[in-house]
């Protein structure tokens, strides 16, 4: 299959920037795949659109601050690295701008010099693996001196408030360079109506890394290597899981990263199971969905590997059907953009 088949034409102006002053005031594309409807509304009405008994999969994991700005030590250049994985005992596999400069040796300081990291070599990220050294809680460091990582579509720099909404409600466990956006939307007052609607909530965890937002650089798509995430499912959470599962209600995965980590965990059976570890899992059309009734997810890049996933879902003609009509009627693309609903 193509990767063309997946392109679609976005006006530059509809890439959210900000976002909302109120999380669920985004608008909502509830797409029907039984039906071929299309409906809009706002986030805030996703309860009308599920029964009692239904069970949103939410992905609990926290983004950090993993956008660091700092400077050579003996020349005083700017240096931007992007961490993405801790290698243990300060060690990060990182991103370094300008990286051809960054010498193993090379020493960067942040603030005040409480925190230091020392280029060390190349990983298999085609990053360089970076050794902390620090006066201090590292990890308080680096929340002290480190921005949220807005995606490169953002076209501004990160501010205090990103601190917050660049981050679910729910967000626990840290380990996240990019945030789950579909969970974005929820808030407090947004839960308390599914409670009292007998529609239940469960938390699974996947670490986004940066390669949610790689393109994909093969004509084929069946010839892409998807990036590998960490994720976890604890065993209560798959028996939550199991028990709707075994009733007449939905399984509702709150953004592609939440697909993944149940199609990751399912047997052939429809059984989850709880898991942890890394998945590469690539869901495109053509793959059969054992553990997923219905998603909630906003709308994503042309050609991307999120696209496909919706696209494997929902049918790609739909999709694309879908998402003309939301360029059409001016919906806010990506991260901090709209969400759509697909049952």
């Amino acid at each position: 299959m193509k990767v063309s088949l997946f392109d679609y034409h976005l006006p530059e102006e509809l890439i959210a920037q900000h976002p909302l002053p109120e999380r669920d005031e985004s608008r909502l594309m509830v797409l029907n795949r039984n039906t071929g409807d299309i409906q809009h509304t706002i986030f805030a009405q996703l309860p009308e659109f599920l029964s009692s008994g239904d069970l949103l999969v939410l992905n609990n994991t926290k983004v950090i601050p993993a956008r660091l700005i700092g400077r050579k030590e003996k020349s005083g250049g700017k240096v931007e690295i992007l961490l993405l994985s801790p290698k243990g005992e300060g060690l990060w596999d990182a991103l370094v701008k300008r990286s051809s400069r960054m010498p193993p040796g090379t020493k960067v300081i942040f603030g005040d010099g409480r925190l230091a990291a020392k280029v060390l070599g190349k990983t298999e990220t085609h990053g360089r693996l970076v050794q902390f050294e620090h006066n201090g809680d590292l990890r308080g460091l680096i929340e002290e001196f480190g921005r949220p990582p807005l995606p490169p579509y953002i076209k501004r720099e990160a501010d205090d408030g990103d601190r917050g909404r660049y981050q679910t409600i729910y967000a626990k466990k840290d380990g996240a360079v990019a945030a789950p956006t579909a969970g974005l939307h929820f808030t407090e007052a947004l839960f308390a109506e599914m409670e009292a609607r007998n529609i239940s909530m469960v938390e699974v965890m996947l670490h986004v890394g940066l390669g949610t937002f790689q393109p994909v650089r093969t004509e084929n798509i069946e010839d892409h290597d998807l990036h590998s995430e960490e994720f976890e499912i604890t065993s209560e959470a798959a028996q939550q899981i199991n028990d709707v599962r075994d009733s007449d209600s939905k399984i509702v995965a709150v953004g592609t990263t939440s697909v993944r980590v149940l199609e990751s965990s399912v047997d052939a059976g429809g059984r989850v199971s709880a898991r942890s570890g890394s998945t590469d899992i690539f869901i495109y059309p053509g793959c059969k969905f054992r553990a997923v009734d219905a998603l909630v997810t906003n709308f994503h890049l042309p050609k991307s590997t999120l696209l496909m996933l919706v696209s494997a879902f929902a049918g790609r003609e739909f999709v694309m059907e879908a998402y003309r009509e939301a360029v059409a009627k001016q919906y806010r693309f990506y991260s901090y953009g709209d969400a759509m609903l697909i049952l």
